[in-house]
Parts: structure tokens; C-alpha cells; sequence
């Protein structure tokens, strides 16, 4: 096998040279570790807590994207403009329909970063040192994550009819009931506009995703088949 990969690299087919070995062997050793980094943090630590599989597909197809851009152009001369203009487009990049949270963003700028770093590593890059990058990466998104116990805290802004029970000697009722009609686990209530000739408060919830994981996914399902928006 390798004798026939010698014999077929000097020649070209469509102006295209067939395999230059050296470097396709940089690609799959390269590839190797970043794919395993990249399923160990989306797959092994993001999936579990956070069970969006609309957010699984496109992380992990962004950093395979990036990561095959950056290697294949990082031999191609191009001009200082254009290489800005090309990344300035993953520096913008958001989705149309739905806002994307704060947590599932960092974890696109982690992959857009590891991606980068692993396809780039030049030759005064040992593989020791890229190795212990990712690794270094790995280890704290999982001791944030899973080690220290770092919950996440989302919000939502709902519109109650009850003006009385906003008082703050009916804090606790309030609560119960409003985790009675969210079937929200509910940490703390912040009351915002209050409008009295409507009868009608603001209120803004917050609630940690991990104590209400069943009722996220069931709303989240909902909302997906109704073509609306989630705005944690």
C-alpha cells in the first residue's frame, strides 16, 4: 500500500496533483485529535446537560467545516483583505430563527478557536504542545461543567394578571404560583412593568435548566412544531 502511494504522487489527474503524502498525512493525524476533542466536549459534555440535538448537528458540523477550511487554505496565498473578510463572516454568524444563548455560544467560539488552532499549528508547534491545548480545553469545559457544578440560569418574561399578589409580603405566594402555572421549578422573581389600567405585571422568571431539563425539553418540542422562537 504504501510503495503504491510512493508510485502515484508525482502524478496529476485535472491539473491536480493525486496525493502529496506528507501533507495528507498531516490531515488525518490532524483530523484524528481534533474529532476526538470535538465529540468529547459536544458529544461527552454539552449533549448531556443541555440535550439539544438542533444545537449537536451544527456545532459539530461547524468545527469540521472550519477546521478542513483553515488546513486546506492554509498553504493558499491569499490576500490580507480576503482572509479577514473570511473569518469576519464566522465572527457574525447567527441564526434567523431563534436567538442563540449565551452557553451554547461559547461553545461555538471554543470550537471555532479549536478548530483554527489545530488546522494552523505551523512546524514551531510541537505535538505536545497541541495535544496539551486541547486537552487543557477539554479538562475545563468538563470541570466547569460537570466538577464545580456551575448551573446555568435562564430567564423568560411572562405577563401576569394578578397586580395584588406582586406585593413583597406575597413573595412566596407568588411564587407557587406561578410555578404552578409555568411548571417551572422557579429560583427568584424579578417584577418589571406594572400596568394598572390593563391589571397586568411583567414579571421576569429565572429558573436553572438542570432542575427543569423534562419541562424545557417538552416546551422546547413545542415551540420547535408551533414555528415560534425560544428566548431563554
Amino acid at each position: 500500500m504504501w510503495n503504491l502511494l510512493l508510485s502515484i504522487q508525482d502524478y496529476t489527474f485535472l491539473g491536480l496533483d493525486i496525493i502529496h503524502i506528507q501533507n495528507f498525512s498531516q490531515l488525518l493525524l490532524r483530523f484524528c485529535l481534533h474529532i476526538s476533542v470535538v465529540l468529547i466536549l459536544v458529544r461527552l459534555i454539552y449533549y448531556p446537560l443541555a440535550r439539544r440535538k438542533d444545537y449537536l448537528f451544527s456545532l459539530l458540523l461547524i468545527s469540521v467545516l472550519i477546521f478542513l477550511l483553515c488546513f486546506l487554505l492554509e498553504s493558499v496565498k491569499l490576500q490580507l483583505g480576503f482572509a479577514f473578510g473570511l473569518f469576519a463572516i464566522f465572527g457574525i454568524l447567527r441564526y434567523r430563527t431563534l436567538a442563540i444563548p449565551i452557553k451554547e455560544m461559547t461553545y461555538l467560539f471554543i470550537l471555532i478557536g479549536i478548530s483554527v488552532i489545530n488546522a494552523l499549528a505551523n512546524k514551531k508547534i510541537s505535538w505536545a504542545e497541541l495535544v496539551f491545548t486541547n486537552l487543557t480545553l477539554v479538562f475545563l469545559v468538563y470541570g466547569l461543567e460537570k466538577l464545580w457544578l456551575l448551573k446555568h440560569e435562564s430567564s423568560k418574561q411572562i405577563t401576569f394578571e394578578k397586580v395584588d399578589m406582586i406585593q413583597p409580603q406575597k413573595r412566596e405566594e407568588l411564587k407557587k404560583e406561578v410555578e404552578a402555572r409555568t411548571g417551572l421549578k422557579i429560583n427568584r422573581i424579578d417584577v418589571g412593568r406594572i400596568d394598572y389600567l390593563r391589571d397586568v405585571a411583567k414579571l421576569i422568571i429565572y429558573y436553572y435548566e438542570e432542575d427543569n431539563r423534562i419541562n424545557l425539553a417538552d416546551e422546547r418540542d413545542n415551540v420547535y412544531a408551533a414555528g415560534g422562537d425560544d428566548d431563554d
